[in-house]
This record gives C-alpha cells, sequence and structure tokens, in this order.
C-alpha cells in the first residue's frame, strides 16, 4: 500500500492496531499488510470530539458545560462582598471564558449554538 511505503520513508511506522480510518462517504474497508483498519464516524482529537458530518453542536455544549463548572467553583469568590465587581469580572474572564472557548476557531456555529454561546455569556 502507497501509504505504508510513503511514511516509512520519512520513518514513521504505522501500527494497524492504533490507526483508524474516518471518510465523510462511508468506506467498506481499508487493509494493509492483509490486516483490516478500523473504521469510524468520530474520534477525539487533541481533546476535542471530530465527527465524520462535521457537526460540532455537542463539542460547544460540552464547552459550555465545561464553563458552568468553572463558574460554579468561582460561587464563592463571586459571591464574596470583600471583592470588588471588577476584580470579579476579571475572574470570570479569566477563568470561564477561556474554557469556554478553547478550540472554537474549528467550531462550525449554528444559529442555536450561537443563541446557546450568548445565553451562557449573560448568565455569567
Amino acid at each position: 500500500m502507497k501509504m505504508k511505503e510513503e511514511s516509512e520513508k520519512v520513518g514513521l511506522k504505522l501500527n494497524i492496531q492504533k490507526a483508524k480510518i474516518m471518510a465523510s462517504n462511508p468506506i467498506i474497508s481499508w487493509q494493509i499488510d492483509g490486516e483490516t483498519m478500523e473504521t469510524v464516524t468520530d474520534f477525539i482529537f487533541l481533546g476535542s470530539k471530530i465527527t465524520a458530518d462535521g457537526d460540532c453542536s455537542h463539542e460547544i455544549k460540552r464547552h459550555l458545560l465545561l464553563g458552568r463548572k468553572a463558574m460554579t467553583n468561582l460561587d464563592s469568590i463571586l459571591k464574596s462582598r470583600d471583592i470588588t465587581l471588577p476584580t470579579k469580572f476579571c475572574l470570570v474572564k479569566a477563568m470561564v471564558f477561556p474554557v469556554v472557548i478553547y478550540g472554537c476557531e474549528r467550531w462550525t456555529i449554528k444559529k442555536a449554538e450561537c443563541q446557546r454561546i450568548d445565553a451562557f455569556e449573560l448568565w455569567c
């Protein structure tokens, strides 16, 4: 197979047991050295779930839940009267929003997800 030959040229060894294939069009099977590679419809890459159809709604919901958790962890600090409002705002900006927007550059956002993100921002 050309894939194996080309990867070996640059010093990469393909591990068939760990490698998986995801394609936007359904494929029956791939074989390399007589071994069939597993075909999947989604996988985790750099902490984000990638799906064959490109849908990111589940990933956006997950990040919003993580942001909500980060916000509730700050609850006692945010309710404190000893901390000024600008400081509380800076804390939310530094500790909650980065959790939500991590990896957002690869999201394809629909109107519903945009409204969820706006609602989360207002909730904060």
